[in-house]
């Protein structure tokens, strides 16, 4: 009897195998667990789809406010800091130009971890939203350009010395560890700024920095 049992068991296992192996419930579990080469998207697709998201709000914005409507500039906070993550993009052509390191707000922290965002007077940290780069000057941080915030999440960017400007503490490639961190400014490399120097002065018509995450 118990031999029988044993058999019993053995012969419903099987066909339980059997079934599950040809069902959809087994294709399913297989599908999900499997590595999927035709549908895995890598990083640089991922950071591309968010900038052309953007893409095409910033062309309507520059469009209707007069702005230059061939270039405009994304920095996407989300990203590692030593990974490039201000792109200069061309809005005629949907490509990416170049792009470089910059660095964020530390909230006036000794090392800020992750990310915060304020637009308070005084705050120290990044301010997300649209920018009007305004007038060059030659200031504490050497060359730099005024930004206008034009988002309630950063109008007080003129007020807080919210500036785009360079330093020497930001590479100008990729590194494997984090950079320095900023008072709030979008901090470039010296050589970084030269490349965006000529855009933006050579530009008739003022540019578009949007800073989103």
């Amino acid at each position: 009897m118990p031999k029988t049992r044993t058999v019993l068991l053995l012969l419903i296992l099987f066909l339980s195998i059997s079934w599950l192996s040809s069902s959809d419930v087994w294709k399913k579990t297989r599908a999900l667990n499997l590595p999927n080469h035709k549908f895995a998207r890598s990083l640089t697709d991922i950071i591309m789809e968010k900038i052309k998201e953007r893409a095409v709000t910033a062309k309507w914005f520059v469009k209707r406010k007069g702005y230059n409507e061939n270039i405009c500039f994304f920095i996407d906070m989300s990203l590692p800091s030593g990974q490039p993550r201000f792109f200069i993009y061309d809005l005629k052509a949907d490509s990416l130009i170049n792009k470089g390191l910059v660095a964020h707000g530390n909230c006036y922290e000794y090392w800020l971890d992750g990310r915060k965002y304020s637009n308070v007077v005084g705050s120290g940290c990044t301010s997300l939203g649209k920018y009007k780069i305004g007038n060059p000057y030659t200031g504490k941080w050497g060359y730099s350009y005024k930004l206008h915030g034009l988002d309630s999440t950063n109008n007080n960017a003129y007020e807080r010395t919210v500036v785009l400007h360079s330093h020497s503490c930001v590479p100008e490639n990729e590194v494997a560890d984090d950079i320095c961190q900023s008072n709030g400014c979008p901090t470039v490399a010296p050589g970084f700024l030269n490349q965006l120097k000529t855009i933006i002065n050579t530009s008739g018509k003022p540019l578009l920095l949007w800073i989103y995450e």
